[in-house]
């Protein structure tokens, strides 16, 4: 830990603490959290860098050589599908003087070329060339090793799409990591998911630190003043909290069916659903950055891309359970579905770009919570105190 993050820490450990106080007692996460770069920088390696973070999903590289390029508060990554049809991660550097290696999403044909001097990489991350190395005319030199010298792995695991990276090497293993949510959510069969196209993604870019907009998909107390049009068919009344400390917290509605194009039931279902989950749905911010929104026909994840301290790219894709969700007859009903979704996320930028205007504020130290509102809340400001104190005992 740099002096300067210790700093950081020994400024607001007297609140980072009292954000773990009982929730009818404990405040919010103080306003350096959300306003403060060297408090980003120490959040990227100490809470993002030590976790599962979400930098994308598998369907952006949907095909062999796909490559694409990902960056995580100016950390440049690579995610790519290998030729075998493997999702991969690296560090988007060259190994001979750190050129950033991919710009823009490309196709590959097996391999990636550094545009500064040519040095050439197989998709798996062995290093293929190195063209005059030794000299014009060369290729090699005494006692260079490429073995040595290959794109730097990250470590990764996918789940329901979702493409999550660990970039210290050392959380636990993804499977326990996983483990409470998959069992949460074990009648769903991730193998059935289908991405929606092209006009079932859209990217939402905000003005805020990506906590808020965590904190406020926690919660369904803000529906019926936010989304009154979501309020209308999923009322406040028929949500219910959900919390996991360390993993995941958020919402469930027990009356989900909107009307699209005024068919209430627009899609066709995951077959051999229990009851319970016909016209309901669950909506979770699996910590540290990505929301997941689950429903009998259809799925999404959204991936938030921490930019700044004060700007976060949220990043949604549309999956349905079913082939048929995904055919030319369902299109206008799917693009119908996506304007919804953008809709609802739309109404929620106000809220989250105004939170972050008002961390300004010397008034503003922490808040108070609502015992029985903002539980979910709560839950994510105690996962991300707790990742900075436990580095005062490191």
């Amino acid at each position: 830990m740099t002096p300067l993050s210790f700093d950081m820490i020994e400024k607001n450990i007297g609140a980072l603490r009292l954000v773990d106080q009982p929730i009818e007692t404990a405040a919010g996460l103080p306003n350096d959290a959300y306003t403060s770069s060297a408090f980003a920088a120490l959040e990227r390696d100490a809470v993002l860098g030590r976790s599962w973070t979400c930098i994308g999903v598998g369907h952006q590289v949907a095909n062999p050589g796909d490559v694409r390029p990902v960056t995580l508060l100016g950390l440049p990554l690579i995610l790519l599908r290998d030729m075998d049809g493997e999702i991969r991660v690296f560090h988007n550097v060259c190994s001979h003087r750190g050129m950033e290696l991919v710009t823009a999403p490309c196709r590959s044909k097996g391999t990636l070329r550094c545009p500064y001097h040519s040095w050439t990489y197989h998709l798996n991350g062995d290093l293929r060339a190195t063209p005059f190395v030794g000299g014009p005319g060369t290729t090699d030199c005494g006692g260079f090793d490429k073995a040595r010298h290959g794109l730097k792995p990250v470590r990764s695991a996918v789940w329901f799409d979702a493409v999550f990276v660990n970039l210290s090497g050392d959380a636990p293993d993804f499977a326990e990591f996983i483990a409470p949510l998959a069992e949460r959510w074990r009648d769903f069969d991730a193998s059935r998911l289908r991405h929606g196209g092209e006009d079932s993604r859209f990217q939402v870019d905000v003005a805020c630190n990506w906590k808020l907009a965590v904190e406020n998909y926690c919660e369904a107390y803000h529906l019926p003043w936010i989304h009154p049009g979501l309020n209308s068919y999923s009322r406040l009344e028929d949500h219910y909290n959900i919390e996991c400390d360390g993993h995941f917290a958020g919402q469930g509605s027990l009356a989900y069916r909107p009307a699209l194009n005024g068919n209430a039931d627009p899609f066709p279902a995951h077959p051999g659903l229990p009851d319970q989950w016909i016209g309901a749905a669950e909506y979770i911010a699996l910590f540290p950055n990505v929301l997941f929104g689950i429903h009998a026909d259809h799925f999404y994840t959204v991936c938030l891309q921490p930019v700044t301290v004060s700007r976060t790219i949220e990043h949604f894709e549309i999956y349905y359970f079913d082939e048929e969700a995904a055919d030319a007859d369902h299109g206008k009903l799917r693009q119908a579905n996506a304007a919804q979704w953008l809709g609802v996320f739309e109404e929620d930028r106000g809220v989250v770009e105004g939170m972050q205007r008002g961390r300004a504020s010397p008034a503003f130290r922490g808040g108070v919570f609502s015992p029985v509102m903002d539980r979910p809340t709560h839950c994510f400001h105690k996962w991300v105190a707790s990742k900075l104190t436990a580095l005062t005992n490191a």
